[in-house]
């Protein structure tokens, strides 16, 4: 069974970065321990700093159908 046709918005377009060396080796070092890409690395903890500074979503990014929130 396949995954089902991801819209235009949702696929995972290639970016790029700048950063210094030892940045990198950090980002690399993480993302090893962790078992993931660099780039499903970056993307967590932007998500997770996004979400810990704007709970409730913003105007171009609204909280996902049946999130929760709580009041902290």
């Amino acid at each position: 069974m396949s995954a089902p046709e991801k819209s235009e918005n949702d696929r995972a377009r290639p970016r790029t970065f700048s950063s210094t060396d030892r940045d990198f080796q950090m980002l690399e070092a993480i993302s090893r321990y962790h078992g993931t890409s660099k780039s499903a690395m970056v993307t967590g903890l932007i998500r997770k700093e996004f979400w810990r500074v704007f709970p409730n979503g913003t105007d171009t990014v609204p909280l996902d159908a049946g999130a929760k929130v709580s009041e902290s």
